[in-house]
């Protein structure tokens, strides 16, 4: 299900509605399907800056449908929309919800806000820092979201021991499209506090930690 650098930077906002749509209606079809066999995750190639430490492994791949979601606030002397928290849903390929990603706080540093994904079976759960990210127009489809390099800072077992995020080390978000902010809207004092919700989709990596 791998979503190629070409096709993506062809993409209107309203295919990438109609994909988002798409993709989800798919996967709830696919739920109630048997889990499949795992397969090899081979992950595509990023920019220099963005590769995964020498030695670790991509165990998962979950392909993202969701919202990139921002507010305006003051910026500077200026207004700026800015990313408040991220809403997703991750998919196998086989369309099997794998997890959730969202903002939230991480315990382990007193309740700092870090990006978090948890599992949809066993509810464990990571929380990450930005290590590096790029736009590179080569790799990059215009108008999407950086790919980003993640380390993980934190993380926690579900209520009952699973563990199925554990040994997750860093993240890699590739193969973006949409979930920019907008160019205007944001500009007035009367625009403060207004939010937008811009679809995106993502694949995101995860890997374990180096052998």
């Amino acid at each position: 299900m791998h979503r190629g650098i070409a096709a993506r930077k062809h993409l209107t906002h309203r295919t990438l509605r109609a994909a988002c749509a798409a993709a989800f209606a798919v996967a709830v079809a696919a739920s109630l399907a048997p889990p499949a066999r795992a397969e090899r995750v081979t992950p595509p190639p990023v920019p220099a800056n963005l590769e995964a430490d020498a030695g670790s492994r991509a165990f998962l791949v979950g392909h993202a449908v969701g919202t990139q979601n921002y507010v305006c606030q003051p910026a500077g002397l200026g207004f700026a929309w800015t990313l408040f928290t991220p809403v997703a849903t991750l998919f196998s390929d086989n369309g099997r919800q794998l997890t959730t990603h969202f903002f939230s706080p991480n315990p382990i540093e007193s309740g700092t806000v870090r990006p978090a994904w948890q599992h949809s079976r066993d509810t464990s759960t990571v929380w990450v820092r930005l290590v590096d990210q790029s736009a590179d127009p080569a790799y990059v489809a215009p108008g999407a979201i950086p790919w980003l390099l993640l380390e993980v800072v934190g993380k926690q077992d579900g209520p009952h021991g699973g563990g199925a995020l554990a040994k997750t080390a860093q993240i890699q978000r590739l193969n973006t499209v949409g979930g920019a902010a907008p160019s205007t809207g944001c500009a007035e004092p009367t625009d403060v506090g207004k939010r937008v919700y811009v679809p995106y989709l993502a694949d995101y990596y995860f890997y374990s930690t180096p052998e």
